[in-house]
């Protein structure tokens, strides 16, 4: 047995990848996320901290033991861009009544043979959901149960309805980015889930979450058979290496850390419902201080289509423009008002879309109400301005 004397042992990592860190990021917290290590390690990924996550995800979402779960590099674009070249088979169908859900509908669609078949329902101009239901024996039916650039949900109804009426041969996909974590869904009524996890999680940008029905991924050995898909979009070798809590690319381990993470606390303190709730007291809390004020108002009226993890409100005042409240925000130059809150780039009408996601404030509403007060001193003063 070889010995050696371990204080003459390098602290750098050598390993060609993961690289080692800068020395001033060696000496933060970050450094305990094991970002350095490798993603083969079974440490770190079948024994370690990629097993443990699943876990706690399973636990979290009540998951069947038998449906699929990747940890997919690139957010929830890629994602589904995934989804959509591994699992369409000759129809498409789904709605589209936002920018995101436009995404996946039109642009990410348009991209496949121009033989598979697409039934998108739009909302109408003016309108905010679609009245026309997606074409429900279609080989894939996309649905967005939460549109984060309006702040619509699909009602939970809806959803469960969807599951009910669809084909022998169809897949229910869902795109729950901006609730996946902070709303208690119907449970398993989808064959494929995506989401990134920078939402409700709080983990960085650039890592998603895929789960998959055996269904599902019983489709994507069937689609490799007639379409070439491209490597980084195959999920067929995906699903193989998540059997072994592992994963096709290098990951994001940190992400993945912080995913880890909030996924305990969830579990902890409530599990799904819990994190539900909370996030249904922040968005009750503004929608309270909207109707106290002359120049909010909830955007979308329909409460059953109203979301509570990313809400919109309307600036009703015509004097008054977000974009000046947003602009006041960001020039107090603190980090965490530096994006202010401002609407989507794409929603026509003068609004501000608040995140009402579990971690903003786990306490209660004492947060917003700092924002509530903040937002109305910033409209006194511009209301003042033009007197």
């Amino acid at each position: 047995m070889i010995k050696l004397d371990f204080t003459k042992l390098p602290s750098a990592t050598f390993a060609c990848g993961p690289g080692q860190g800068h020395p001033v990021i060696r000496e933060t917290p970050l450094y305990k996320t094991l970002f350095e290590r490798s993603h083969r390690a079974s440490d770190i990924s079948t024994d370690g901290l990629y097993k443990e996550a699943v876990q706690n995800l399973r636990e979290l979402f009540s998951l069947p033991e038998d449906y699929t779960v990747i940890f997919f590099m690139g957010g929830a674009s890629a994602a589904m861009d995934a989804v959509m070249w591994s699992l369409v088979k000759n129809s498409v169908s789904g709605l589209s009544f936002g920018a995101f859900s436009k995404r996946w509908g039109h642009e990410m669609l348009s991209r496949l043979e121009p033989n598979v078949i697409r039934s998108v329902r739009d909302a109408a101009e003016g309108e905010f959901f679609p009245k026309e239901k997606p074409d429900y024996n279609a080989s894939l039916v996309f649905l967005t149960p939460n549109e984060t650039s309006t702040g619509v949900q699909i009602p939970n109804e809806y959803l469960e309805q969807a599951w009910k009426e669809k084909g022998p041969d169809t897949l229910i996909a869902w795109d729950c980015t901006s609730c996946a974590g902070g709303r208690d869904l119907p449970k398993n009524k989808y064959d494929v889930m995506v989401f990134a996890m920078q939402k409700c999680f709080g983990a960085g940008a650039g890592s998603s979450v895929i789960i998959l029905s055996p269904a599902a991924v019983k489709r994507a050995e069937e689609v490799k058979k007639y379409r070439s898909v491209p490597y980084v979009l195959d999920l067929s070798a995906a699903i193989v290496q998540a059997g072994k809590y592992q994963t096709v690319n290098t990951p994001c381990t940190t992400n993945i850390w912080m995913f880890n993470e909030a996924c305990k606390w969830m579990n902890t303190n409530g599990g799904l419902k819990a994190m539900d709730a909370l996030c249904r007291q922040h968005a009750q809390f503004l929608l309270d201080w909207a109707q106290k004020t002359d120049y909010l108002a909830p955007l979308i009226k329909d409460e059953k289509l109203r979301s509570y993890t990313t809400l919109t409100l309307e600036v009703t005042d015509p004097a008054i423009k977000d974009a000046d409240i947003s602009a006041a925000l960001k020039a107090t130059g603190r980090a965490n008002l530096a994006d202010g809150i401002k609407k989507y780039s794409s929603v026509k009408q003068n609004s501000l879309r608040i995140s009402c996601f579990p971690f903003v404030d786990i306490h209660g509403t004492g947060e917003y109400k700092k924002l509530a007060d903040t937002v109305d001193d910033i409209v006194r003063q511009l209301k003042a301005q033009h007197k």
